[in-house]
């Protein structure tokens, strides 16, 4: 390598290293003055002035700060703070593609532990119109339905309603985000083959304690219904 190769190398880390503080030092001040959602963010040049860096350097990092959603640009207004989408932020790095083994399988037991956790929320929130809604998804179900693999679309109706009937914007969109992922698991043979469960709740099943029952008693259904996904992960 060059003694040129060696200088622009050298300035590439020490600016790099200058904008990772000027991005904590941004957050900071946002933090501190107590800005709001909605409100305008002092202009490059201002910020600039008050940290003693170059404005390329203050750019850097609020571009930094818009790719994680916590501000944009407002036409007459400039940057402004606003509420992060942290689901979105998600959305734009999962490739299951390119995942490893472990991070696959811990994103699978993270659907698992979900929707048995949000039981109470479902219980409290549903209405007959979701109950009539389930009763039609479930409809066409296969009695056998343990025998079954993963179907996605089954598993997009009847689950993908469970997470709406939470209430839970944000449970709802993770349910549609890592759906992708549940399939990938599947198909690419990361768990061991679906085993057979003596008892097996069904879709029909859980509605049917989502009508009658208790929030008690629906987690341990869900807890039984994903017994088999249970199963597999632990052989």
């Amino acid at each position: 390598m060059s003694a040129l190769e060696v200088k622009q190398s050298l300035q590439t880390i020490d600016t790099s290293s200058l904008v990772d503080k000027v991005e904590r030092k941004l957050i900071e001040l946002l933090i501190s003055k107590d800005f709001k959602v909605g409100d305008s963010i002092p202009k490059e040049l201002e910020l600039s002035d008050a940290l003693g860096v170059s404005r390329t350097v203050v750019r850097e990092a609020l571009t930094r700060l818009k790719t994680l959603g916590l501000i944009e640009t407002k036409k007459k207004r400039g940057a402004v703070l606003v509420n992060p989408d942290l689901t979105g932020l998600l959305e734009k790095s999962l490739y299951p593609e390119i995942m490893d083994p472990n991070t696959l399988r811990e994103i699978f037991e993270m659907r698992l532990a979900l929707e048995i956790g949000m039981a109470d929320f479902i219980m409290e929130r549903v209405t007959p119109k979701d109950i009539a809604e389930l009763k039609a998804i479930v409809e066409d179900e296969p009695t056998q339905a343990d025998q079954h693999l993963f179907q996605v679309e089954q598993e997009i109706r009847f689950h993908g309603k469970l997470y709406e009937i939470s209430g839970n914007q944000v449970l709802k969109r993770f349910q549609q985000m890592l759906l992708p992922v549940f399939d990938y698991v599947h198909r690419s043979g990361l768990l061991k083959k679906m085993p057979k469960t003596k008892k097996f709740v069904s879709h029909k099943g859980i509605v049917e304690i989502i009508e009658n029952g208790s929030a008690e008693m629906l987690r341990n259904a869900m807890r039984n219904h994903l017994e088999n996904h249970f199963a597999r992960i632990f052989e």
